[in-house]
């Protein structure tokens, strides 16, 4: 079955409760991955937002599901390439999915979110707008927003940010974000604006750099829509 259709049958089934805490069962894992599978879960499981945790232990699932079959055997593990990188992408998707169940996680929902961003826009802007909701530091924003300008969506980035963003508390890196995808979607006098709220931030001295370069690219950006 192909990735997607794959993808969507877990999107509609039922969030069942989380399983973080647990390895899963299997009877080729090597000794070495089990006991550093078991120590990531533990560290989710207290925080499920640790990027690195969960990047190193998304990485584990990943070769596991290239390397063996559905019943954990290697010798019916895909062969072809591409059917490799579609079931590393669904063990990785089973686990975030685990994780997203924690009512503070909003990095596996970003996780979740970029997995389906091609596929399934309503349920990826719900993953985020989710995630945003659940941090308070802006940090899941900034992710989410990301994201979404990754997959060529400026003007539902711009949706977002400007939701949830609040630019005296949260992290400068979403004003960035802001100010780039409204260039991107040739908006160029809402680039303005977001750099400007970048003036809200507490600590100037640290974002002046940023806001100098944000402040060339806007200038770019304004010459070339008034030469249009």
């Amino acid at each position: 079955m192909a990735l997607l259709p794959r993808l969507r049958q877990l999107m509609r089934r039922p969030s069942s409760a989380s399983k973080v805490g647990a390895r899963r069962p299997t009877t080729s894992a090597r000794r070495g991955d089990t006991l550093h599978e078991d120590a990531l879960r533990s560290m989710l499981s207290d925080d499920p937002n640790n990027v690195r945790a969960f990047q190193a232990l998304a990485e584990i699932v990943r070769r596991r599901a290239a390397e063996t079959g559905p019943d954990g055997d290697p010798l019916t593990a895909p062969m072809d390439p591409h059917e490799r990188q579609q079931a590393a992408d669904l063990a990785v998707w089973s686990l975030a999915e685990e994780l997203a169940g924690h009512p503070r996680a909003w990095y596996p929902l970003v996780e979740l979110a970029r997995l389906s961003v091609r596929d399934d826009h309503e349920g990826t802007i719900r993953r985020l707008v989710t995630a945003a909701e659940r941090d308070a530091s802006g940090e899941a924003l900034s992710e989410g927003i990301a994201v979404l300008r990754d997959a060529g969506l400026p003007n539902d980035a711009l949706s977002l940010g400007v939701g949830h963003w609040r630019p005296r508390e949260q992290t400068p890196e979403i004003g960035r974000h802001l100010v780039l995808a409204a260039i991107e979607a040739d908006r160029p006098v809402e680039a303005r604006q977001h750099l400007q709220a970048l003036d809200f931030y507490p600590d100037q001295d640290a974002i002046a750099k940023l806001k100098a370069e944000l402040e060339s690219a806007v200038g770019r950006a304004e010459q070339q829509n008034a030469g249009a």
